[in-house]
């Protein structure tokens, strides 16, 4: 569901303003509709504004936010909507306000620009601009009135207009030396080598990433935390998963336990937290604390797209329930709050409705029992962490599991089913009444980058967790992105018109496709359709991310290698190539992978072009990744997968997906099979219910040498026990052998595990048919759970 503009948060009625709108109000943009009728006479970016600045020779002011973004609200209700401030500022500047998920060429610029003058950085950015767009004044957030020693905006505005009509060749100056410095930052970092980064580059951006790692939450660093991709991304390289896209990843190298332990942790926590809605499905943007609890409360969809595919992927490494939980609950919120009929992905959620953060998703301790009642508040309370004292703002919960599902079931001796059977209805209540409060604003333009990030997360969930609904999910999206972001433009050729594509579109709101799309268009829309090429095996996803691959490469490509971030424009100062991974991992460093992927599933002069392609990418920024990898730590995934058997390692579509290879490895590693051990021997006599007697049975693993599988009860809440199940069938009394001890390295002890020849016995009343699931690990590696299902002979 979309927010109509009525829905949005307005700044108050300006009687100094006539009741007009702005420029603003002719735009799609929903960040910039939010400020349609300020008394601000607020330019769009464009030639209107620019050669205006140029003609009357004032500086501009550049305001540049995001719809989500709390802070930028909080300027434009005190700042924007003040007419005396508004005034001020629309007698000396010309006002430009950007949207920065619009124009990220231009927020990386600008961006640049705040770090180095302020030594920080953040939304809204703040910045004072000569006509030749140079800027010599910045900042972020700025209150209206001076504070605490702070310059409000206001005086700011009237020191700043002085310095100008004053200093004018001063501040020019100034500008054009903050400029320099920004080219030469901007330009210089990128060092090309004569050879791809080496394959080692992971491991030393695993190591740096590792020393600040939190032991006991997860994550790293300390408080705020966000759920950066491209760490994620470089612990599942390195964990042995691989690559997500049908590769192996080769991640035999000595770090496979290291790298797997640190992201389980930091996904089990993050599942568990208030960054997670544990009642709605999805992630908030970051954690404003070291435990997870208490989050930013926006909702980006690049956030959750990235870690479906992380948790799916996850999920096939180690078989942990929970991992597909969060990657099942999460599909569900996109499709529901975040999916137009057509298939449209939006953008985001805001953190705040009227004015105040989180008012949508928290609680009071009043508000729970009020829903609930006093029997489902007493019994929810330890599960959702609401037992405690309030700890949002001294009055509120945020939601949150302090134990993991499977061990609170354990706690109360049922199976982790069950217990999702009994919360299902409280929790139900409190999604029921949560569901009746004000929504928060949803940004619902639809972006070509977030859109195809959510599309390879939906594909990999899908693929990974066997669900075609989740695949076709991601199938919609694709399409419309396809058709209603790709035009097609008629070229007469002879008597015959030819029809081509392009260029792509970034951005699309209320049937309107505009913008020439950006690297990270290109690079995580490729990245989706081949996700979904893996995950369905259509040739016409392989075929537009090839085509969308030779269009990045007409438009963007940079003959020293690599690619610009932009097409070539002339309202830019700088025609930049992002390296560093933010929110986002980098442009140049996704599209070195997908090359490799085409490479590797295409063949003949394509594929060795590709791949050409692909080295010089990694060529390109060869020097800054070998000196500072822990900055660039996509970039040193893709050396990994390039270097790691010395060429694109990367298996082609066509191949089994690593599920099917896995569980058929699996299987080898343990031969099942069971046998009756007598008619109604141990209990056949006075057992019988509905026609049928208890027979005793017994199941035999013979595990091959070198593997085992884990004992039952497990000794760690990670791993999966091996168990003996009926599907059609009753079981009681089911037994199992004692366990050997084994040193892992995943594990802190020793862990209980069987090995060899083992046998398990019970009874067995139906259907003479019983399901045996298992965990099978060897020295280095555990694959994925594998469920077997044998008849009782």
């Amino acid at each position: 569901m979309s927010a109509t503009d009525s829905d949005r948060p307005q700044g108050p009625s300006h009687d100094s303003h006539g009741g007009r709108s702005n420029r603003l109000a002719q735009e799609s943009s929903p960040y910039l509709l939010l400020h349609k009728e300020n008394p601000v006479d607020w330019y769009p970016w464009g030639p209107e504004a620019l050669d205006k600045a140029r003609r009357e020779n004032k500086p501009i002011f550049l305001s540049v936010g995001y719809s989500t973004c709390y802070w930028c609200h909080v300027m434009e209700r005190e700042s924007f909507s003040d007419p005396e401030i508004a005034a001020l500022m629309n007698r000396y500047f010309v006002n430009i306000k950007v949207d920065r998920e619009e124009r990220p060429d231009l927020d990386d610029i600008y961006m640049t620009a705040t770090q180095m003058l302020t030594g920080h950085g953040g939304w809204p950015n703040s910045l004072f601009l000569t006509p030749e767009l140079q800027p010599f004044y910045a900042g972020t957030y700025f209150p209206p009135e001076d504070r605490h020693g702070r310059a409000g905006f206001r005086s700011l505005v009237v020191s700043l207009a002085k310095a100008w009509s004053e200093r004018e060749s001063e501040i020019r100056q100034h500008a054009d030396e903050v400029a320099g410095t920004m080219r030469r930052f901007l330009e210089e970092r990128i060092e090309p080598s004569d050879s791809p980064p080496p394959a080692r580059v992971a491991q030393a951006s695993l190591e740096a990433l590792a020393s600040g790692f939190d032991a006991e939450w997860g994550g790293f660093g300390s408080a705020p935390k966000f759920p950066t991709p491209s760490n994620l991304f470089l612990l599942l390289e390195l964990s042995g998963e691989g690559s997500g896209n049908g590769g192996d990843g080769h991640g035999g190298d000595g770090h496979r336990g290291e790298a797997g332990r640190m992201l389980h942790e930091t996904l089990d926590q993050m599942a568990r937290g208030g960054i997670y809605d544990q009642l709605g499905g999805g992630f908030h943007r970051y954690a404003t604390d070291r435990e997870w609890k208490v989050p930013h409360f926006e909702k980006m969809l690049y956030d959750n797209g990235f870690l479906l595919e992380v948790y799916a992927r996850e999920h096939a490494r180690t078989g942990d329930p929970e991992m597909a939980r969060i990657v099942r609950e999460t599909a569900a919120w996109i499709a529901r709050e975040m999916t137009s009929p057509e298939g449209a992905l939006f953008s985001a959620i805001d953190a705040e409705t009227d004015a105040r953060e989180g008012a949508f998703y928290v609680w009071t301790a009043e508000e729970l029992e009020k829903t609930l009642g006093e029997e489902d508040f007493q019994f929810l309370a330890p599960i959702y962490g609401f037992d405690g004292p309030p700890f949002f703002e001294g009055s509120e919960y945020v939601l949150h599991l302090p134990r993991r599902f499977d061990e609170v079931a354990r706690s109360r001796k049922m199976s982790p089913e069950a217990l999702s059977i009994e919360i299902a209805a409280p929790a139900g209540k409190l999604f029921e009444a949560r569901a009746k409060r004000k929504r928060p604003l949803t940004d619902d333009k639809v972006l070509a980058d977030w859109s195809g990030i959510a599309i390879a997360g939906l594909a990999h969930g899908g693929r990974l967790l066997d669900d075609p609904g989740m695949v076709e999910q991601a199938a919609k999206a694709a399409r419309f992105v396809l058709r209603e972001m790709w035009p097609q433009v008629e070229q007469e050729k002879g008597e015959r018109g030819k029809t081509t594509r392009g260029p792509l579109r970034h951005t699309w709101r209320q049937g309107e496709a505009k913008l020439p799309a950006f690297l990270s268009d290109y690079a995580f829309l490729v990245r989706g359709l081949l996700a979904l090429h893996e995950a369905t095996g259509e040739d016409s996803w392989l075929d537009s991310a090839v085509a969308l691959t030779e269009e990045q490469i007409e438009r963007l490509e940079d003959p020293r290698g690599g690619f610009f971030d932009a097409g070539e424009g002339g309202d830019l100062l700088f025609r930049t190539r992002e390296i560093f991974d933010g929110a986002l991992p980098a442009g140049n460093s996704v599209a070195a992978l997908n090359l490799l992927i085409l490479a590797d599933r295409l063949d003949g002069e394509r594929a060795a072009r590709l791949r050409h392609q692909a080295r010089r990418t990694l060529e390109a920024f060869g020097g800054l990744v070998a000196s500072y990898p822990e900055g660039v730590r996509m970039m040193t995934v893709a050396a990994h997968r390039y270097g790691a058997s010395g060429g694109p390692a990367v298996q082609p579509a066509a191949t089994p997906s690593v599920g099917d290879r896995l569980d058929a490895e699996a299987r080898a590693a343990v031969r099942v099979a069971a046998r009756f051990q007598g008619a109604g021997e141990g209990g056949g006599k006075g057992g019988e219910s509905g026609g049928g007697e208890w027979r005793r049975f017994r199941v035999g693993l013979e595990i091959r040498d070198g593997w085992h599988v884990n004992a039952n009860p497990a000794s760690d809440e990670r791993l999966i026990p091996t168990r003996v199940e009926g599907r059609r069938a009753e079981l009681r009394e089911v037994s199992y052998p004692s366990p050997v001890r084994l040193e892992a390295a995943f594990a802190n002890e020793s862990i209980e595990v069987y090995e060899g020849l083992v046998e398990i016995s019970g009874e067995l009343r139906g259907e003479p048919t019983v399901a045996v699931t298992y965990q099978a690990c060897d020295a280095e590696r555990c694959l994925q759970p594998t469920t077997v299902e044998v008849a009782v002979e």
